[in-house]
C-alpha cells in the first residue's frame, strides 16, 4: 500500500501539528524529530543532506526504546534503497516488516502458482477472491515493470539486510486473508459492485503515454501533503474500505510493532500507514479484536432458502388461484431472464460454446436451489472443457492485462465462474419480480 511520509518541511511537528521546540522528545510522546544520524544519513560529495530521503523517516522515542518507522511506495526502487541505507546505519535489534507470513513466504516459494487446483479453488466457491487478488497483484506488477522494480521489493529487502546485519526480523501484518475477508465483509452490494468494476478496469493497458506513472510520479506521492490528501478523500468516497484496509492495519502494524521486543527498532511499512501508527502508537489496541472474522449475516442463508420459496410458491399459488393456463406464463417468467443474462454473461466471459449452451439451462435450474449456484457449475464445466494446465498456473505472474487474464486458461475459467455468477443472480432477481408482478403481489 501506498502510505504517508512526511517532508521536511514538517519533520519538525509533532502529532498535533505544534512545534517541538528544540528538536527534543518529550517524555516519550511520539515525535517527527529527526535524529542527528538521520539528518545527514544522505549526504553527498558536498556534505548536503537529501531532505527529501530523511523526511520518510518518523523517529518516537519511548523511554529506553527508539523506533524508526520507515514509510515506503511498494514499487519504489528509491524505497528499497532507503530503507537498507537505513538499516545499515542503524543497525537495529529488529526489523518490524508490513507483511504476514503467508505473503512474506511467497515471495521465496517460486512453485506455489503449481499448487493451485481448479476444480478445488470453485468447488470452495473463492473463484471470486482468486480472480480479485490476481487482478490486484496483476496492476502492481504492472507498474513494477514500468518502473523497474518488482512489488514489495523493499520490504524483502529490509528483511535480507536485517539477516545481513544480524538483526531479527518481525512479520507484523494483519494476515491478508483476514483483512480481505473483513473488506468484503464490511461492504455492501452496490459498493462490492464498484470496487470489482475499478479492479477490472485497472487491468486495461492505458494508451496514453502521458498518463503512465513514472519513478518521480511514485516518490511525489510518498510526499506528506499528497498522502494526507489522498487518505483522506479515500476514507471519505470509500470509508467501508478504509476502515478495515487502512484503519484498523494502522493499530494492527504499531501494536506489534511495540510488542516486537529490543531497543532499537526499524519499522518498514507503506507510506500512508505511517501517521496512523503514529497516532496510535500510545493508545491501548486489542490485536485478537481485530484478527476476528467478519460475522456471517443471516442475510444470505435466507435468501438462498426464501428464492426457491418464493418461485416453488409463487407458481403453485398462481396455479391454484388462475388454474393451469397461467403455468406457461409463470415458467417463462422465471426461465427466460435467467437463462437470458446468464448466456449474455457466459457470451460475455468467451466461454467454450457448450458452456455457452449449457448456461441456458443452468442458471434456471440452480436458482431455484439453494445448494449450488450457476457459476460453481459453468466454472467446473468451463475447467474441464478448457483443462489449465501447469504452465497456466505459473505464468499467472506474467498476467498484467485483462486480455492476459482471458489468454490464460486458468484465469479465464475463473472469469467465466465470476461474471456467470453476476449474470445468474440478476436474471433470479428479474425472474421473481416479473413472477410477482403476473400474480399482482408487487
Amino acid at each position: 500500500m501506498d502510505k504517508e511520509q512526511q517532508s521536511q518541511e514538517t519533520a519538525l511537528t509533532n502529532e498535533n501539528e505544534q512545534p517541538v521546540g528544540d528538536g527534543s522528545p518529550k517524555g516519550g510522546e511520539p515525535s517527527s524529530v529527526y535524529l542527528k544520524e538521520l539528518e545527514t544519513m544522505e549526504e553527498g560529495d558536498n556534505g548536503t543532506e537529501n531532505s527529501d530521503d530523511a523526511s520518510h523517516v518518523r523517529v518516537i522515542e519511548d523511554g529506553d526504546r527508539v523506533f524508526y518507522i520507515v514509510g515506503t511506495a511498494h514499487v519504489s526502487d528509491k524505497s528499497r534503497k532507503e530503507v537498507a541505507d537505513l538499516i545499515e546505519r542503524i543497525k537495529p535489534d529488529k526489523v518490524c516488516i508490513e507483511l504476514d507470513q503467508e505473503r512474506y513466504d511467497s515471495f521465496y516459494d517460486t512453485d506455489r502458482w503449481k499448487k493451485l487446483d481448479i476444480f478445488e479453488v470453485i468447488k470452495k466457491g473463492k473463484f471470486l477472491y482468486l480472480l480479485a487478488n490476481l487482478a490486484i497483484s496483476a496492476y502492481q506488477r504492472k507498474m513494477g515493470a514500468k518502473l523497474g522494480v518488482k512489488p514489495g521489493a523493499e520490504l524483502i529487502g529490509a528483511a535480507e539486510v536485517a539477516k545481513a546485519n544480524g538483526a531479527e526480523i518481525v512479520l507484523i501484518d494483519r494476515n491478508i486473508h483476514i483483512t480481505l475477508k473483513r473488506v468484503w465483509g464490511n461492504l455492501g452490494f452496490l459498493t462490492k459492485c464498484n470496487l470489482l468494476g475499478t479492479i477490472v478496469e485497472s487491468l486495461f493497458e492505458g494508451k496514453d503515454s502521458s498518463k503512465e506513472e513514472t519513478s518521480e510520479d511514485i516518490e511525489d506521492l510518498k510526499k506528506d501533503e499528497n498522502i494526507s490528501s489522498m487518505m483522506e478523500t479515500f476514507a471519505e468516497e470509500l470509508p467501508q474500505v478504509h476502515l478495515p484496509l487502512i484503519d484498523e492495519r494502522d493499530r494492527y502494524l504499531v501494536a506489534k510493532m511495540r510488542e516486537c521486543g529490543g531497543k532499537n527498532v526499524v519499522a518498514v511499512v507503506g507510506a500512508g500507514h505511517v501517521a496512523g501508527m503514529q497516532r496510535y502508537f500510545k493508545t491501548e489496541i486489542d490485536t485478537q479484536e481485530l484478527d476476528k472474522l467478519p460475522k456471517k449475516g443471516i442475510l444470505v442463508p435466507i435468501l438462498k432458502w426464501a428464492i426457491p420459496l418464493i418461485i416453488v410458491g409463487g407458481i403453485a399459488y398462481g396455479v391454484y388461484t388462475r388454474g393451469f393456463d397461467s403455468l406457461y406464463e409463470m415458467l417463462t417468467a422465471w426461465i427466460l431472464p435467467n437463462s437470458v443474462f446468464c448466456f449474455l454473461t457466459a457470451v460475455l466471459a468467451l466461454a467454450h460454446p457448450l458452456t455457452i449452451l449449457a448456461s441456458i439451462f443452468v442458471s434456471p435450474l440452480t436458482s431455484t436451489t439453494p445448494v449450488i449456484g450457476a457459476g460453481i457449475v459453468l466454472g467446473l464445466l468451463e475447467a474441464w472443457l478448457r483443462r489449465p494446465k501447469v504452465e497456466d498456473c505459473e505464468d499467472l505472474v506474467n498476467v498484467h492485462t485483462l486480455k492476459g487474464f482471458y489468454k490464460n486458461r486458468f484465469t479465464h475459467v475463473l472469469i467465466v465462474a465470476v461474471l456467470t455468477t453476476f449474470g445468474s443472480a440478476a436474471g433470479a432477481w428479474i425472474g421473481i419480480a416479473w413472477l410477482l408482478a403476473i400474480l399482482g403481489l408487487n
